[in-house]
């Protein structure tokens, strides 16, 4: 009978050992908290001063200078009167249908999170295609970051920080590094070692062969990393309004609590319309940037 219900059943570990086991790690990290919690939170500070700065920079400028700029960026990076032309026509629409506040918040979130996810990724990326030791570890790293769901990661960061600009903003980088890790270390691993051979050849030493030889060829595939980075902070911008992250999340998830059909969809629309110029912009860069190394590799 005994070996029956053992072949019916998994074994598993006494309820009471799990509930001590769970107690103990809960209380151990509650503790830390508190102990450490401020002083982690004051590293931030700096981040979080720039961000409160950006953000009342873009809500407090007259939109049309607002709109100016981020039409000269669309077209300096696309070099398409089109897509310029879209981003005009979207930003417009967003703000006779009383959204800009809201989407100034969120690009600013996203402006920094994309920033610091370039600041922080690029190096790692580098790190990890010049030694297979530290690829090895980050990998594993990685694919945790990219498959665990971002509500889980979301805990001992409040747990930690609390509510706020900078719980969001680490929420969003966790979430959104990990292509241009990925992408850099592949663009850099991707370069012809016939290149590098001819760079050394002519006495280029390790720093210039990086600087002059590896990132410029690898920046079209460091680009489409960067790309990716900047669609998945955007995906986040709901969950992060969770934590108190004020945009275009809040009224999307208000919509979702009190079944607001038309707040939802018309905030949703935004937030795509966003990820649409984004996405548009950084492509076509990396399509110019990729056709600028083809025409210097045939001449």
């Amino acid at each position: 009978m005994a070996d029956s219900n053992w072949l019916s059943s998994f074994p598993e570990m006494e309820r009471s050992d799990l509930r001590a086991i769970k107690k103990a790690l809960d209380g151990a990290y509650r503790e830390f908290s508190r102990e450490y919690g401020e002083t982690i939170e004051s590293l931030f500070d700096p981040l979080l001063s720039f961000l409160v700065w950006f953000e009342k920079l873009l809500i407090s400028t007259p939109w049309l200078i607002v709109l100016g700029v981020c039409t000269g960026l669309v077209y300096a990076a696309s070099r398409s009167w089109k897509l310029a032309l879209g981003c005009v026509a979207s930003l417009l629409l967003i703000g006779y249908f009383g959204m800009w506040e809201d989407t100034m918040r969120t690009l600013s979130i996203i402006t920094v999170c994309t920033l610091v996810s370039i600041l922080l990724g690029i190096p790692i990326g580098i790190a990890m295609a010049r030694s297979n030791r530290a690829q090895s570890i980050v990998t594993p790293l990685l694919d945790i970051m990219q498959t665990m769901p971002a509500f889980v990661y979301l805990i001992p960061v409040v747990m930690l920080l609390g509510i706020g600009k900078i719980p969001g903003l680490i929420a969003v980088v966790i979430y959104a590094i990990p292509p241009v890790i990925r992408l850099t270390n592949l663009g850099i691993r991707l370069v012809d070692k016939e290149v590098l051979e001819a760079a050394t050849a002519f006495g280029a030493s390790k720093k210039q062969r990086l600087w002059g030889v590896q990132l410029p060829l690898a920046m079209p595939t460091i680009m489409a990393g960067i790309n990716q980075t900047i669609m998945m902070a955007l995906s986040m911008v709901v969950i992060a309004s969770m934590i108190g992250v004020k945009g275009l999340g809040q009224p999307v998830l208000k919509s979702i609590t009190n079944q607001y059909f038309t707040l939802g969809l018309m905030n949703g629309f935004a937030i795509v319309a966003l990820a649409i110029l984004f996405d548009r912009a950084s492509q076509a860069y990396a399509r110019r940037t990729n056709a600028h190394l083809g025409g210097f590799k045939h001449d």
